[in-house]
């Protein structure tokens, strides 16, 4: 009798020390569950970058590191139940305030890595896209290495403007299989997002790629009796709408006043491809001397298109090269409050430039 209440005791003892386990295990998982859902320590955003090769304890130090956690307790346990949170991805990450531990876990394992941004501007040159490339953090620069010319193994972005300096510029065309002297005008301007990491290359093949899409519609959509031999006409016609205006509502009418120039045999006469070719001797006006000079950029003293586009054309910019409004149109001058006054015959134009000169003395 007294040994069947002793067997009795202990099947009692085991059955509760295993439910008292179980309860545990159950509380502790409860509790892990509910603390990696909780929000983190943090009072501002911060970034963290993940090597190549961090193990998960090393991950949960940095964030311990970083004061985005207490303690690596709720988070180690965590994995142990989830263990396909334990595969994080190498890279750098956006932390905010708002999030739980566990939308950082998500986040991390996933590879959705915080997206810095760089905007190129319509309008403007190769050098100025390679001087921004050039002091943007965050990106791996290749550019400098690959614009050498295999003598001085040098490469400056200050020649990118002087024409007496071509080889820099040939060597960057080459580098993105342009057929062209130059790159200029062939890439997209607009904002791209790039990871920590990426390199200006890859940004720039990216903005060419989608110069190269945008001219391959147009191109397929075009007028047939425009007067471009081939998209590179185009996209410099473009190039000069867009520094001629950045007024959109302008640029299809300033297209059809140099496209009427060329079906007239006229010369182009504008003053930024003047500049253009004036390079880095331009210093913010245009000299007489200037406009006699000849060289492939001088509209004022060749017929037909300049060597080539001279800064990047926006979208605008690009489908009024394509889709011109119909005029005629042959001049037009500053009005001196952002718009343009067109004419169409010189007694009309000079008109206009008279008044333009008496608004500016005001």
């Amino acid at each position: 009798m007294i040994r069947s209440v002793n067997l009795s005791s202990v099947k009692k003892i085991i059955v509760l020390g295993f439910l008292f386990v179980c309860l545990s295990l159950i509380a502790l998982i409860g509790l892990t569950h509910y603390n990696v859902n909780q929000k983190n320590q943090l009072d501002h955003e911060v970034l963290i970058t993940i090597e190549p090769g961090t193990s998960f304890n090393r991950f949960t130090k940095k964030l311990q590191n970083k004061n985005v956690i207490e303690t690596r307790f709720w988070l180690r346990n965590y994995i142990r139940i989830n263990k396909q949170y334990a595969d994080i991805k190498a890279g750098t990450y956006l932390l905010k305030p708002t999030q739980t531990l566990h939308e950082i876990l998500a986040m991390v394992v996933k590879g959705d890595e915080h997206q810095y941004s760089i905007t190129f501007v319509e309008g403007t040159s190769i050098k100025e896209w390679l001087e921004l490339l050039a002091k943007t953090e965050n990106i791996v620069h290749l550019i400098s290495k690959t614009l050498t010319d295999g003598e001085t193994n040098k490469f400056s972005v200050s020649y990118l403007n002087n024409h007496q300096k071509e080889k820099e510029l040939r060597l960057l065309a080459k580098q993105f299989n342009i057929d062209a002297p130059s790159p200029e005008g062939y890439f997209y301007p607009e904002t791209y997002s790039f990871s920590a990491g990426d390199t200006d290359l890859a940004i720039l093949q990216r903005a060419h790629n989608k110069m190269l899409l945008e001219l391959d519609k147009l191109w397929l959509k075009r007028n047939p009796n425009l007067p471009y031999e081939n998209k590179h006409q185009a996209l410099t016609m473009a190039s000069i709408i867009e520094k001629e205006s950045g007024k959109h509502a302008e640029q299809d009418i300033i297209a059809s006043v140099f496209l009427n120039r060329l079906d007239k045999n006229m010369r182009l006469e504008t003053d930024p491809t003047v500049i253009y070719g004036l390079g880095e001797r331009y210093y913010g006006d245009i000299k007489f001397k200037h406009l006699r000079e000849v060289n492939q950029y001088n509209t004022r003293k060749i017929k037909g298109f300049p060597l080539t586009p001279i800064a990047m054309p926006g979208q605008r910019a690009l489908e009024a090269a394509f889709f011109p409004s119909s005029s005629d149109y042959l001049y037009f001058v500053s009005n001196g409050k952002g718009e343009h006054v067109f004419s169409k015959t010189l007694k009309e134009h000079n008109l206009a430039v008279k008044q333009y000169l008496k608004t500016i003395k005001k």
